[in-house]
């Protein structure tokens, strides 16, 4: 079950996901997409690999796992620091604390908003197993089509599908889901078919 006590630990996978306070809109309009994901690539991207994302009007949700201190700490970061003082880093959670915040200063001082944005505490989820990794992939590109958004995963463009069978270099981690599902063509084919989407998110107890 999902639980905003669970701890973040280096070297685990997790889904996160949240959504506006009582479901108001936390995106609406292209500049705020933009600018949550600016805001995660500056704040999130340093301490986690992204496997797969969705934003959605109200909510969203994403598959990232937490690198090992030695990921966060790389070489030319370590080259500049200074040996006699510790290097210490922030709680993992705190990073996404500082997404959160920052993104809700934005979207209050853009519509002239005042309080919380984002339910709270944020949700999180332990992943553990790969089965589990490949239907968190399929629930969170489906989520566009589920919503009544879009009737094919290729026409939403708030999602990690897109990058999954792009060409385009990008820091998601898109071989790996690939592999997942064993290669592209099985990755398409599994996200062409129905999917009971109730019963999904029964089944990844979300």
């Amino acid at each position: 079950m999902a639980s905003s006590h669970i701890p973040l630990d280096h070297e685990s996978y997790y889904h996160f996901y949240n959504r506006g306070i009582n479901r108001c809109d936390l995106f609406r309009e292209t500049k705020d997409y933009k600018h949550f994901l600016r805001l995660y690539e500056k704040y999130i991207e340093p301490i986690a690999d992204t496997y797969a994302w969705v934003l959605m009007p109200n909510h969203f949700h994403l598959l990232i796992r937490i690198k090992s201190e030695k990921e966060i700490l790389k070489p030319d970061r370590l080259a500049i620091h200074d040996a006699s003082k510790p290097v210490r880093l922030k709680a993992p959670h705190q990073y996404f604390s500082n997404l959160f915040n920052a993104y809700s200063k934005y979207i209050n001082k853009k519509y002239q908003r005042t309080g919380s944005l984002l339910e709270r505490p944020f949700k999180r989820k332990l992943v553990e197993d790969e089965a589990y990794l490949r239907r968190l992939v399929l629930y969170i590109h489906n989520n566009p089509i589920h919503h009544g958004f879009t009737d094919i995963h290729v026409d939403y463009p708030w999602s990690s599908y897109l990058t999954c069978v792009s060409m385009k270099p990008t820091k998601l981690l898109k071989k790996e889901v690939i592999g997942w599902f064993d290669d592209e063509a099985n990755f398409k084919f599994m996200h062409q078919q129905h999917i009971d989407f109730m019963k999904l998110e029964e089944w990844l107890e979300i």
